[in-house]
């Protein structure tokens, strides 16, 4: 945000209570990095908010079902938390069209590898292929008790057409739903941030104030 300065609160996380902590902190707004939680702990501000889909009352609308129809042919696998040359190639991509200059431009397959596989917690990567088996998108993504945390996603640019970042979301609900799991966690939400407005697309949803998760009224 243009005049401000993040500040982060972090919490390892390790050894067999991991998951527990990893879960515990998730609902108390932190987001999961390799082994590490963080929170921003901004001084004077809280415009971060944490939100979540509810997976079992969501309802699509008219141009969100549209985009399911349109990705009717896309092939999806859950794979083990293992980077692969030809994910990162399209991470590279994804990277240099969306985000140049971004914090994460820089990023070689090493650390590719790190975000991936440096994870203490139950975590996949949801890959989306056309039926040719041309890697389309992946979401890293972490199951919870009560739900699915998308912890990253990055897709094809020149698949435009499809909106393949709105579809991930769709099909993680889809999935949440199947799974009997209440929630999608989507990270953080800035109210006025032209990056984040497309997470309220997705309602119901929740944001964690300071009473608790409740409604998030837009």
């Amino acid at each position: 945000m243009p005049g401000k300065t993040e500040r982060k609160v972090f919490a390892r996380l390790g050894g067999n209570l991991a998951q527990p902590l990893s879960e515990a902190l998730t609902h108390s707004g932190f987001r999961r990095s390799q082994s590490i939680a963080y929170r921003p702990a901004c001084e004077g501000c809280n415009a971060c908010v944490s939100v979540r889909i509810r997976s079992g009352e969501f309802t699509a609308s008219r141009s969100q079902k549209r985009i399911m129809r349109r990705n009717g042919d896309v092939l999806r696998a859950e794979v083990v938390a293992e980077a692969t040359r030809e994910q990162f190639a399209l991470l590279r991509t994804y990277l240099d069209s969306r985000h140049p200059g971004g914090g994460m431009s820089d990023m070689g397959l090493f650390d590719y590898v790190a975000m991936v596989e440096e994870t203490p917690v139950n975590t996949h990567i949801v890959e989306y292929r056309k039926d040719d088996g041309t890697l389309l998108a992946c979401a890293l993504t972490d199951r919870l008790r009560d739900g699915l945390s998308m912890v990253y996603s990055f897709f094809h640019p020149g698949e435009e057409g499809r909106s393949l970042g709105t579809y991930m979301i769709l099909d993680h609900v889809q999935a949440a739903r199947a799974a009997s799991m209440p929630y999608v966690y989507l990270g953080y939400w800035v109210r006025g941030s032209d990056k984040m407005d497309y997470k309220i697309r997705f309602s119901p949803l929740e944001a964690l104030t300071q009473n608790g998760w409740e409604a998030l009224a837009v």
